[in-house]
């Protein structure tokens, strides 16, 4: 279960939040006028995601080098995208 919070809350307690988080394994969800804003995960958490996104990116990669399509010199791609 996530714990929530409002951000005014958070701010008097922080230091307790952030301890909570990073030793406590909690995940956070803030809230402001009773809307979730943001979310405070540990850093392990935060690896787990990014190595998940890593992954599909990979996992799409190999899906697009498999298909045959035309190859559109990196000049040209810049190009349409403004760089």
């Amino acid at each position: 279960m996530v714990t929530k919070i409002s951000t005014a809350e958070a701010r008097k307690n922080f230091a307790d939040i952030v301890n909570k988080v990073a030793y406590g394994k909690e995940s956070i969800v803030l809230t402001r006028r009773g809307q979730e804003v943001a979310a405070l995960i540990s850093i392990d958490e935060l690896e787990l995601l990014q190595q998940i996104e890593d992954y599909i990116d990979i996992e799409d990669a190999k899906k697009a080098l498999q298909d045959p399509g035309e190859n559109i010199p990196a000049e040209e791609v810049w190009k349409q995208l403004g760089l």
